[in-house]
């Protein structure tokens, strides 16, 4: 084992050992341990140690958040493959479609995180409501954007893995049911639009490929020939602007 791996085992190990004794520990040095209080408001309120916790938690866990419930997913799957439709290799790079990416994603869900931010983070930093009721709060906004993109047939399949019979209404779908149900959507959404990309550049390679086999020059790629005119089309044509306000009125907000 490598010294990275060692240092891991031992860490999954002595972490339920932490997990039982901090507690006591924080106890008997009179520290705040980790628990929850009524609130006075028939909710619970957590104590500091475990807001914290959670926020380090939210904030480690940002990246896997980012994929799995925003819009970054389809928009990167539409950028890679349209750049696999132009055949330019690796033009743009990934650092560019990745900040690509991102901004379109912060457009797109600006209304969402505002609707959070105004629901669940502002209250909760002015003391109005509790730690439990502003989480509660901000994530309705982030399921109604989810539940808005997610395809009703996955939905139900993702329903019937987890053996439900049916939901009365919206807000009784279990979160992780409804992200994974998303995120499938995201996907097969992606592949369709990226689909529809690739047909105008694949007309241009058969069309290219029949040329040079009629003329006799089948030692010549078709695709030295066929990429100077596919990037003249997707100029002409203002393709990156067709393809991102595609992809921006794919989504229903």
């Amino acid at each position: 084992m490598t010294r990275r791996q060692r240092i891991a085992a031992c860490s999954t190990a002595l972490l339920p050992l932490l997990c039982v004794t901090l507690p006591a520990w924080g106890a008997e040095l009179g520290l705040p341990v980790l628990h929850s209080a009524p609130d006075g408001h028939g909710g619970q309120d957590w104590t500091l140690p475990v807001q914290a916790l959670a926020a380090m938690t939210v904030i480690t866990l940002l990246p896997a958040l980012l994929l799995v419930m925003t819009s970054f997913t389809r928009i990167m799957i539409v950028l890679a493959l349209m750049r696999q439709a132009l055949g330019t290799g690796q033009t743009p790079s990934n650092q560019i479609l990745i900040g690509l990416a991102l901004l379109m994603t912060a457009l797109i869900m600006q209304p969402t995180f505002k609707a959070m931010w105004a629901n669940g983070a502002q209250p909760y930093m002015d003391q109005t409501v509790s730690f439990q009721t502003a989480l509660d709060n901000g994530v309705k906004p982030l399921r109604a954007f989810m539940l808005r993109q997610t395809r009703e047939d996955t939905l139900l399949f993702y329903a019937k893995l987890s053996h439900h019979e049916s939901f009365a209404t919206p807000d009784d779908v279990p979160f992780p049911l409804l992200a994974g149900a998303f995120l499938t959507s995201e996907l097969k959404t992606a592949f369709e639009i990226g689909f529809l990309l690739y047909i105008p550049f694949m007309i241009i390679d058969l069309v290219v490929a029949s040329v040079l086999m009629g003329m006799g020059m089948m030692m010549l790629s078709p695709m030295i020939i066929s990429a100077p005119f596919k990037l003249l089309l997707f100029v002409l044509v203002d393709g990156w602007t067709l393809v991102l306000g595609t992809l921006v009125g794919s989504f229903h907000t």
